[in-house]
């Protein structure tokens, strides 16, 4: 039976069942323009943070660095994506972004490239991790995205890297399988 007889038969079936989004189904780019697919994280945790270089909350760019080396081994990536949003806090092209980030805080987790995390032009990775959480109301609001791909917690941009609610929340999502 050829393919063509079988589609109406999906359609009043109701169709195959629906699959959900994960956030590894999703590509993006790095910092330097190279495609990434963020299926190479699947199994593990992935800490999603909109970063910008000219923010009160700058400084945690050490912390996220910090926690990256800590938790890296134990299955927990921490992926920095700039972002110009909130108060045009990120003006740096792509260059600029990499020497502040390498410069000033030693930044060895991976950035990504600059994004809009809400409105007009929203990236497809922060339209799937508000879809059901929070946008973002500042620089560097957190996302724990779990092993499966699903987003366990949210944070605001003032829970610090060394909180302890954000290291439970990594801790908890480390734990399930």
């Amino acid at each position: 039976m050829s393919l063509l007889l079988l589609a109406p038969a999906l359609c009043l079936a109701g169709g195959p069942p629906e699959q959900t989004m994960s956030f590894f189904d999703l590509k993006t780019r790095s910092l330097d323009g190279k495609p990434v697919e963020l299926s190479q994280y699947k199994g593990k945790v992935v800490l999603v943070v909109n970063t910008a270089s000219e923010c009160g909350f700058t400084p945690q760019y050490e912390g996220l660095e910090k926690l990256h080396e800590a938790m890296k081994d134990k299955g927990v990536v921490v992926l920095g994506f700039p972002s110009n949003d909130f108060g045009g806090q990120e003006p740096g092209s792509a260059e600029e972004i990499k020497k502040f980030c390498s410069l000033k805080f030693h930044v060895q987790f991976p950035l990504m490239e600059k994004v809009k995390t809400k409105g007009d032009g929203q990236s497809p990775v922060y339209a799937f991790l508000t879809a059901k959480n929070d946008a973002p109301a500042w620089n560097f609001h957190k996302y724990v995205v779990g092993k499966d791909g699903q987003v366990k917690a949210s944070f605001k941009s003032q829970v610090t890297p060394q909180s302890d609610e954000l290291k439970k929340a990594l801790e908890t999502a480390l734990a399930e399988h």
